[in-house]
């Protein structure tokens, strides 16, 4: 039996669920309202699986229906980290040597949509790109750990996640910068759910070789796994650790294979396309553009 962490329900008015998939492969969804009012920086800081599985043991969550909007499978993060030029083939398509040292930018918290919403995008843009990502949900207070073991025990679950971007706010002309370029409201789709990092029965989520594609009007843009990453994941908590303090509930965004529109093989986002990202077990999401 596997759990899994999720929210349904309009903007600002999202419920806690939990997932529970039995050995046939059958969901069933259990409110997790007698525990906790959201997933947030204070149910992930506690042992929440645990608790959960206890919950659910007990007879004490509500069997429930979910309908409506799929959210953010956790509250607004306090800090949301990206990881740029992290796998060697989209360095490659960006006409970039793989870093020698994890290339860190910030996005607003307000960035994050659910896996599910229409993105937005701006007016009048003309380089708006997908970025199918691996997302770490943070459950300790992590500042200055001692190693990649610190690193990993810090690391709540999973998240799949799209860093939908700019290109001409990021790089065009002298102006040009990272946080322009990814920073527009709903430009950071996470869900549909969260997967904890350690299972009730203490088995680990493996994201070591993680399959992640991308197609965007029914086209495959994008297929790579997380093997190909620079940096895997431990490595780059513990690195970000070292120069600023993560919270409970904050989120690396851990950066995009090769595929990208900026590649040259594929057109930039307009009206009316739809993206869809995936990857086994951290399921699925489908966003089209206004």
């Amino acid at each position: 039996m596997s759990l899994k962490f999720a929210r349904f329900g309009a903007p600002g008015t999202e419920e806690p669920v939990v997932i529970v998939d039995d050995a046939d492969g059958h969901a069933q969804y259990f409110s997790l309202l007698p525990l906790t009012r959201d997933i947030d920086s204070a149910f992930l800081s506690g042992d929440f699986v645990a608790a959960t599985q206890a919950a659910l043991d007990a007879g004490d969550l509500p069997r429930v229906v979910p309908s409506g909007r799929v959210g953010s499978p956790l509250a607004r993060p306090a800090n949301l980290v990206g990881i740029g030029l992290n796998y060697a083939a989209h360095a490659a398509e960006s006409g970039l040597e793989p870093p020698a040292s994890p290339v860190v930018f910030l996005k607003p918290s307000n960035s994050v949509a659910g896996p599910y919403d229409e993105f937005p995008g701006l007016p009048g843009a003309g380089k708006l790109d997908w970025e199918v990502e691996l997302g770490l949900v943070i459950g300790l207070h992590a500042h200055l750990l001692a190693d990649e073991q610190e690193a990993q025990a810090a690391i709540a679950g999973y998240v799949l996640a799209n860093d939908l971007s700019e290109r001409e706010l990021q790089l065009g002309g002298a102006g040009g910068q990272w946080t322009k370029g990814k920073s527009l409201p709903g430009s950071t789709p996470l869900g549909p759910w969260l997967v904890p990092a350690v299972a009730p029965d203490g088995s680990h989520f493996d994201v070591d070789s993680l399959p992640l594609s991308t197609r965007v009007n029914g086209v495959e843009c994008q297929r790579s796994t997380t093997a190909d990453m620079v940096f895997r994941a431990a490595h780059l908590v513990h690195h970000v650790s070292q120069f600023m303090a993560l919270e409970p509930g904050d989120v690396i965004i851990t950066g995009t294979p090769e595929g990208v529109a900026m590649s040259g093989r594929f057109e930039y986002l307009k009206s009316g396309d739809v993206v869809e990202i995936e990857a086994p077990g951290l399921g699925a999401q489908r966003i089209v553009c206004a």
